[in-house]
């Protein structure tokens, strides 16, 4: 499958759009707080989307321009056989070249400054690497 793009608007799946809105609807208290206090109003410049469908999955958050993605993890990825879904939907998501960074609901809740420093320094990288 090709890179995420422009050109194929970075693999956005219709099918999901209806599902997506719920979800926007819906935001779990740490998607909430992420959203509210920082990536609403963008990080560095970059602006991110939430509850976007992309391939076969929702991301909590994503920068086209990046190509990165931001998972809020809460209940719902501790049970059994959660772990290696979250594995493979990374995994598909890094074939398409998107980087993918992935925060407990706890410790954005409870370290939302270490939160937001891990992204703004991973904002940096992507945007040397792809010459943003």
């Amino acid at each position: 499958m090709e890179i995420a793009s422009k050109h194929n608007n970075w693999h956005y799946n219709p099918y999901l759009t209806e599902r997506a809105k719920r979800l926007r609807r819906n935001f779990t208290k740490s998607e909430s707080y992420l959203w509210k206090l920082a990536l609403k109003k963008s990080i560095m410049g970059i602006k991110f989307l939430r509850q976007r469908p992309v391939l076969n999955y929702i991301a909590d958050f994503m920068s086209r321009e990046l190509r990165l993605i931001i998972e809020c993890d809460g209940a719902s990825h501790m049970i059994d056989g959660a772990e290696e879904r979250d594995i493979m939907r990374d995994q598909a998501l890094e074939n398409v070249g998107f980087k993918v960074l992935r925060f407990s609901d706890d410790m954005v809740l409870d370290n939302l400054s270490l939160t937001l420093s891990i992204i703004e320094e991973v904002v940096t990288e992507r945007k040397e690497e792809l010459g943003v």
